[in-house]
């Protein structure tokens, strides 16, 4: 026994050593790559409160991470829930510009009486460092990750001073777990307190990481928001002055790399069965636009880039979107929108806002991502689900030639959202408990 017991002290030891070697050596590429990253545009926005200059990272009793526009607005249905009996400062901090404009407007509009103070910042990059002296700093009774926003420089700072950790929301792929299950002990050591997930699959994904004990499952803060106009931040609404009249516009959005030779089939399908329809391409990552360039053009088809846009798109022809964040904007003018990253096994793209713009979306075979809403959605007729390429372009045309009004669609799906909405309250009942 006292053998058993020296071995197993040696093996903690030589795990916590490999643990604070792997954090030493983490700290010092962050301070090798940090000035290199003011040359991105996108984290040069908010540069200095990325590497800790920032007076807005206060003392706060709730910390609250949303990494980009998505998580912003769960973080909004919380602090509207919150009914604190006194005053609660929290800090609400995301990755994106468009994130933190989200979360700055959702502070701004809480009520007089609502005995909550709000600051705003972006998040701070993960150099062990940095993160310690901020986490010192704001001293969080709570710290609230919103869906699967785990960093390791965060989380072992927060273990360090002790405070509660709660992942709200918790979504995990079986891509993400098999990254993470490669060193589950460093995981492990610093792991949250509680993980609240968003359905049965995940509970099982994050139970295989830290433990089934600590997980457990909640209502998806998704399906509150469901029926809220959703907006772009600050980017105007240019789609209805580039469609012209008496258009029929598809959007083919957040289209990946894997499924481009499948979109390019269904592309020419749709022209040829409608030679007049317009076609809004919308890439998942914009590296891809110079392929779609070469790839348009082989294909002898009519496009042009929005942002060279002065005048409105020739019927026939493609607008191969090259600016940031429109996508929203363009769903409320189509006829019929495929959602990608599902014709190849890739997990689909969440479809909640396309219904919340009053059209049925079409989807691919590999949406996994996104079975927490339920294979109901598609026995309801809110979801088209295909085979293949093929199946694709065969529902996008049956729904342009037999469309649903678009007030049908977003009653029949509040109906679908209603019995499972329930999240945010859940989610500030948690909350609440940690903080007592």
């Amino acid at each position: 026994m006292a053998k058993k017991s020296i071995i197993k002290v040696n093996h903690h030891m030589k795990q916590s050593l490999l643990i604070k070697s792997a954090f030493f050596k983490y700290d010092i590429i962050w301070k090798m790559v940090m000035p290199f990253l003011r040359l991105n545009k996108r984290l040069a926005d908010g540069y200095d409160q990325r590497i800790g200059k920032n007076e807005e990272l206060q003392k706060a009793d709730i910390w609250i991470q949303a990494a980009s526009a998505g998580e912003a607005y769960l973080v909004e249905e919380i602090i509207n829930r919150f009914e604190p009996g006194e005053t609660l400062s929290i800090l609400l901090t995301s990755g994106t510009r468009q994130g933190v404009d989200i979360l700055s407007r959702s502070a701004n509009s809480l009520p007089e009486g609502k005995n909550i103070a709000c600051r705003v910042s972006f998040f701070p990059f993960d150099s062990p460092s940095i993160m310690e002296k901020a986490v010192k700093t704001i001293n969080p009774k709570v710290m609230v990750l919103l869906e699967s926003e785990m960093w390791p420089g965060h989380l072992s700072a927060l273990k360090k001073y002790g405070c509660k950790t709660v992942v709200i929301n918790g979504r995990m792929t079986e891509k993400s777990l098999k990254k993470y299950l490669i060193w589950k002990s460093f995981w492990n050591s610093i792991k949250p307190d509680l993980i609240c997930a968003i359905s049965e699959e995940d509970t099982e994904r994050f139970g295989k990481l830290f433990g089934s004990k600590m997980v457990k499952v909640m209502p998806n803060i998704k399906f509150d928001r469901f029926g809220k106009k959703e907006t772009a931040g600050n980017i105007p609404d240019t789609v209805d002055n580039i469609l012209g009249k008496d258009s029929s516009f598809i959007v083919l959005g957040s289209v990946r790399e894997a499924e481009e030779a499948f979109i390019e089939k269904i592309i020419l399908d749709i022209f040829k069965r409608k030679p007049e329809t317009i076609i809004g391409l919308f890439p998942r990552h914009m590296n891809r636009i110079p392929d779609w360039r070469k790839a348009l053009t082989s294909m002898n088809i009519r496009w042009v880039l929005k942002s060279n846009m002065s005048k409105p798109a020739e019927k026939g022809s493609v607008i191969l979107w090259d600016t940031f964040g429109e996508l929203l904007n363009a769903y409320r003018y189509a006829d019929a929108a495929f959602l990608g990253g599902s014709l190849a096994p890739l997990g689909g793209q969440n479809f909640l806002e396309t219904l919340n713009c009053g059209i049925v979306p079409v989807t691919g075979p590999f949406w996994d991502n996104f079975s927490w809403i339920g294979q109901g959605i598609a026995e309801e007729g809110l979801l088209r689900i295909a085979d293949d390429w093929h199946g694709v372009s065969d529902a996008l045309f049956e729904i342009m030639e037999n469309p649903i009004s678009r007030k049908k669609v977003i009653s029949r799906a509040g109906n679908y959202m209603k019995s499972r909405q329930g999240g945010a309250a859940f989610a500030c009942r948690i909350i609440e408990n940690l903080l007592q």
